[in-house]
């Protein structure tokens, strides 16, 4: 086992596990606590809202499990947004790993929210994440909330305003896009974390 996928509910755990498949890399979907410990890496992906994600995530203690996990963690799209202090949609409480707040996109210069296709990567800090990723490679998103770039950000893109792609703080990783869905650039950055102990 290399890592384990969160049950959040979402649509996208079959073609995260699917990524991750290709990768040679064998994972398993759980939303138990002692799974989840004990796995080598943890993946928390999320679709849908913040509210909602985090209601599930408290019912079954995985809301109080994963600020004390010591394995590379990565957060997937909302999963990444779960990761900081609060999210703007439904003044949602979030898991407090890393700092600030998550918040609404606002349209600008015509580009429509939710932000929805390929952007560029703008590369802010040197990561083992990001070994092989190079400056303007383009990745899927598909949001409608985002973190500003802030101290914890490895990676940002620019929708009106920059926003965060790749985030760390310790051992807690989080991409707003979806790698799973963003080819070569994508599978460069799941590999890059099935390498990371």
């Amino acid at each position: 086992m290399d890592a384990v996928i969160i049950d959040s509910g979402g649509a996208n755990l079959a073609s995260l596990q699917f990524a991750f498949e290709r990768l040679g890399a064998k994972t398993e979907v759980s939303a138990d606590a002692a799974a989840i410990r004990s796995a080598p890496r943890v993946i928390l992906p999320g679709v849908g809202s913040a509210g909602d994600a985090m209601a599930r995530l408290r019912s079954n203690d995985v809301a109080r499990l994963l600020p004390t996990l010591t394995q590379p963690v990565l957060g997937i799209c909302l999963g990444m947004q779960l990761l900081f202090q609060n999210s703007e949609e439904g003044n949602t409480e979030c898991l407090g790993i890393l700092p600030t707040s998550v918040r609404r996109l606002e349209p600008k210069g015509g580009q429509p929210v939710p932000h929805m296709g390929w952007n560029q990567l703008a590369l802010v800090r040197e990561d083992p994440l990001l070994e092989g990723i190079v400056p303007n490679d383009y990745v899927y998103f598909v949001h409608s909330f985002a973190a500003p770039v802030s101290d914890v950000t490895l990676a940002s893109a620019d929708y009106g305003v920059a926003l965060s792609a790749i985030v760390r703080r310790g051992n807690f990783w989080g991409t707003q896009f979806h790698p799973e869905r963003s080819a070569q650039v994508g599978a460069r950055v799941l590999a890059n974390f099935l390498r990371l102990a």
